[in-house]
């Protein structure tokens, strides 16, 4: 689990979430899915993939099923068998107290489940009738949505099979709609949606299970007056406990963990080329804009050829680091003071200075020859004086 990417591992638990909801609980199983979320959280927290002033529009589709892991998780612990059931509850409820603050901040909640939640017990019987109705019909929307949105792809599935299979594919067409975005995110947010009902009324449940065990173990206690003292300061020592890991959960969003200051190396943790220990042991390397096809150097389909040329920054990005920059600069200075040296060196070799000199004989047959030249030619310029073969051209010629 340690060497997985943030994609898979959170692939793995969403599977161990989806068996032990439909299967039933086996321990083994749920623990393995607690194991996997709570990893999942420390990577997300780790590399600040979310913010507290966006918005789910400012988040990617490939980030925004990572909101969904808290009720996960408090779905999975509720469903852990221990001794102390009290203490399984609290913590399930502050995590789907998490969720649903953080799906407030995303603008995730709708307006009379915020002020429902704001108002608390004050609200009347009939308004917390009218909520549960519109929640269950939320929920059922919500629910037939993410059915029509699988059967849609099952759909395509197969129609885009049966294509394959009777008619040749030639160089350059592939299927458009395997990879549609838009629906990838509709249905994210749909489930988000679905999650965020179940989660008020799990939250709901939860509350009132924990007040009837409160009051069955409260009467236990009256009944035991030898263990009341060491049972009050158990509670009280579990109460202080869960406090403590109800703020460390919560510091997550108010204080944020050490970040990641390379965009770079962010982007390869996500993707699963590298590791979050790996911090300080990566190379920046220029960032990449575009589908994962073009960071791996193919072109699947059109669409992606499409995004190659559109989505490109408006500026120049850096090709090499400071680092690599300087490091070039160095070897560049070095071998012009080679070169330099060099070229000093023969200028100073003996055959350099050595050079043959001229005798006398040959200094004066050189004069003689060019004074022969210099008369041969003012011979030749005053029998042709300047403009003598342009005669011909001029009117009066």
């Amino acid at each position: 689990m340690e060497d997985m990417s943030l994609p898979a591992l959170f692939e793995r638990a969403r599977k161990i979430h989806l068996m032990a909801t439909e299967s039933g609980s086996d321990q083994d199983l749920v623990k393995k899915g607690c194991e996997a979320l709570e990893k999942c959280e420390d990577m997300i927290s780790k590399l600040g993939l979310f913010s507290s002033n966006e918005t789910k529009d400012d988040i990617s589709t490939t980030n925004l099923k990572y909101l969904v892991g808290p009720f996960y998780l408090a779905e999975l612990t509720e469903k852990l068998a221990q001794d102390d059931r009290v203490q399984i509850l609290k913590t399930s409820q502050a995590k789907l107290r998490e969720f649903i603050s953080f799906c407030e901040a995303m603008e995730l909640v709708p307006q009379e489940e915020s002020e429902a939640s704001a108002e608390g017990a004050s609200n009347s019987f009939e308004n917390r009738r009218a909520l549960k109705i519109a929640r269950f019909k939320r929920q059922r929307a919500a629910e037939a949505r993410l059915t029509e949105i699988k059967e849609r792809k099952e759909r395509r599935g197969r129609s885009t099979k049966a294509a394959a299979l009777s008619t040749p594919v030639e160089v350059g067409e592939e299927e458009m709609l395997d990879d549609d975005g838009e629906e990838e995110r509709e249905a994210w947010l749909t489930t988000l949606s679905l999650a965020i009902c179940k989660a008020f009324d799990m939250l709901e449940m939860l509350k009132k299970e924990e007040e009837m065990l409160s009051v069955v173990k409260e009467k236990q206690l009256k009944e035991g007056e030898k263990e009341f003292s060491e049972a009050i300061l158990d509670d009280r020592t579990k109460k202080a406990e869960a406090w403590h890991r109800d703020a460390a959960t919560q510091a997550r969003y108010t204080k944020p963990a050490e970040p990641i200051t390379c965009a770079t190396f962010a982007q390869d943790v996500i993707e699963g080329r590298a590791k979050v220990s790996q911090a300080h042991d990566h190379k920046h390397q220029p960032m990449v804009f575009g589908p994962q096809s073009l960071i791996g150097g193919s072109l699947t389909n059109e669409r992606e050829r499409m995004a190659a040329q559109v989505f490109q920054p408006s500026y120049r990005m850096p090709t090499m680091s400071i680092e690599e920059a300087g490091l070039r600069e160095m070897e560049m200075m070095n071998k012009w003071q080679e070169r330099n040296a060099k070229m000093l060196e023969e200028a100073n070799s003996a055959w350099y200075k050595d050079s043959p000199k001229l005798g006398p004989n040959e200094d004066d047959e050189d004069d003689d020859a060019a004074q022969d030249k210099a008369r041969a030619w003012d011979d030749w310029k005053d029998d042709n004086p300047r403009g003598a073969g342009n005669k011909k051209l001029t009117p009066c010629g």
